[in-house]
């Protein structure tokens, strides 16, 4: 005789828990002290999929939260034990010239470090890594910037990862809790040029950092499982919450429609109680 399990019964309830709990994901976030970093490492430990979120920093964050775990480590010494075993690792390092000050330094943070991170998530069997880049990225580039980031994007595809996600933003706009002329310029800038881009010059607006975050959060549980994917300006854009089909929104037309929506007011009888 086979036994069989109904949907009420304890032994359903448990395994769907199980079940549910297995699909839950835990992640690694390198660079979370940045612009990007800091929005994502609130957006995972916000999130419903994620029970742990591993952050690798140089120094310690003001954020906390229950899911969230801080390990301060100089990257120059970072090791293979020092990443936990997680589902994806994401990669927000990134610098500027006038931090930097030279270009080797600039390049060891936007190259070398990914790289090296990389290559240990690899070895750590972590299964999806997730690096930030940034518009026309070309290894033959003239530009310097473009080329380094053209450079990392090449030697991560080479580094064969189960699955790689290259996000390619055009330019970030938003508070990075410093002043930069040129960029507060261009931001300026964009914000009177951005509703005028539409049809194909879309692409070009620019992009808030959080509305990058989110894209990095929501394309690492939601995007394809391709072994290398690369999302520029219009899909980074374009990413929303996704809404389940017993959530969805109710419709204008029947938003006011007060006669049909009688279970939003109170029977005189349960006020007066």
């Amino acid at each position: 005789m086979t036994a069989r399990i109904t949907k009420g019964s304890d032994l359903y309830l448990l395994l769907d828990g199980w079940h549910s709990e297995m699909e839950k994901r835990t992640a690694i976030v390198v660079g979370a002290t940045g612009f990007i970093g800091s929005f994502l490492v609130k957006q995972l430990c916000e999130s419903e999929e994620y029970v742990a979120v591993s952050i690798i920093a140089r120094r310690d964050i003001t954020y906390k939260h229950p899911k969230l775990d801080v390990t301060i480590k100089d990257f120059d010494m970072l090791e293979e034990k020092d990443l936990e075993i997680a589902d994806d690792l994401f990669c927000c390092l990134g610098t500027t010239m006038k931090k930097a000050k030279t270009k080797e330094n600039f390049e060891k943070v936007d190259f070398m470090y990914p790289l090296q991170i990389a290559s240990l998530a690899k070895k750590r069997g972590i299964q999806h890594v997730l690096v930030i880049s940034a518009a026309g990225s070309s290894k033959k580039s003239p530009f310097f910037y473009s080329r380094i980031k053209g450079k990392m994007e090449q030697e991560l595809m080479d580094l064969n990862l189960p699955q790689l996600s290259i996000f390619r933003p055009t330019l970030l706009t938003g508070d990075r809790g410093e002043f930069r002329f040129g960029e507060r310029l261009a931001e300026g800038v964009f914000q009177l040029l951005n509703p005028l881009l539409i049809g194909p010059f879309k692409r070009f607006r620019s992009i808030e950092g959080k509305q990058l975050a989110f894209a990095i959060y929501h394309y690492a549980v939601h995007g394809n499982k391709n072994k290398v994917n690369i999302y520029k300006a219009l899909p980074i854009l374009e990413a929303k919450p996704i809404i389940e089909e017993d959530e969805q929104p109710i419709p204008r037309e029947e938003l006011f429609n007060w006669e049909n929506r009688k279970d939003i007011f109170l029977e005189k009888e349960k006020i007066e109680d």
